[in-house]
Order: structure tokens, then sequence, then C-alpha cells
């Protein structure tokens, strides 16, 4: 399935907050700052980029049932959506 920014907006949204925070917490750790407050931002960029991923194969779920209700062929199957969602648990 090709990733266009219209067909991913929201989760190119996230991830580009993402990449925000990610920046954010490398500048946190080069000004030696707390060791928890750290690890919550790490943990709020991880958290960030895990909702970006769903939200990806959630858009893909969705664009390739409009396909087989249009009479297409999916760009790609159930399994192979199944292994990316997988992947990302």
């Amino acid at each position: 399935m090709e990733m266009t920014p219209a067909l991913v907006g929201d989760a190119l949204t996230r991830l580009r907050r993402a990449h925000g925070q990610l920046a954010g917490v490398i500048s946190m750790i080069e000004d030696g700052e707390d060791c928890a407050d750290v690890l919550t931002q790490l943990a709020a960029v991880s958290r960030a980029l895990d909702r970006a991923g769903f939200k990806i194969v959630a858009t893909g779920l969705r664009h390739c049932q409009a396909a087989r209700e249009r009479g297409d062929e999916p760009p790609m199957t159930e399994q192979e959506l199944e292994k990316l969602f997988l992947a990302l648990a």
C-alpha cells in the first residue's frame, strides 16, 4: 500500500509531534536533566510513535475494506495487515 500524506494525514501529524518530543528528550539528556523526567518524556514519545503506527494500520484496514466494497483487489491482504499490526504490539 502506497503511503501518501492524504492517506495517513493524522498519523503524519502524530509523527511530527513525536519528532519534536524526541528532540526535546535529546536536549534534556544533553542538558543533564533528571533521569525520571527524561524517562517520562521518552515514554511519551514511545506512546506517540505507537499510536501513529496503529493509526497507519487502521487507515490501511479502511483503505483495503473500501477497495473490497468497490469490487477492487485490496493493496494488502488481511494477513499482511495483521502481521504489520503485530509488529507494533
